[in-house]
């Protein structure tokens, strides 16, 4: 794993109505490729874009099925086993909106 890849869960996340979900990698390399630390952040990716400042608008050039949006409102934990089924990974320019995003939702 690394930072910039987006994943989808092949269990039913609660947060997401128990819906299986694509999330992208945010923790940093050292982190995401540790294989003694379980878990990384992310971002996760939804279906509707609602034109946030907080969100990265994503599609089919990152191995999605559709256009959708990663909220950076929304950050979470996960466990890397859950991240199970490698989609796609963030251009560098998508990876730049991306940090800006997060630096807007994290008011830094």
């Amino acid at each position: 794993m690394r930072r910039g890849e987006i994943y989808r869960t092949r269990e039913k996340v609660p947060e997401r109505g128990y819906k299986p979900g694509f999330y992208v990698i945010i923790s940093r390399d050292f982190v995401a490729e540790n294989e003694d630390i379980s878990t990384v952040v992310c971002a996760p990716v939804y279906g509707e874009i609602l034109g946030l400042r907080s969100e990265v608008a994503v599609g089919a050039d990152e191995g999605l099925p559709r256009d959708c949006a990663i909220r950076c409102d929304f950050i979470t934990l996960m466990f890397k086993g859950r991240l199970t089924h490698f989609t796609g990974s963030l251009s560098l320019a998508k990876r730049e909106e991306m940090n800006r995003a997060l630096r807007y939702a994290l008011d830094l």
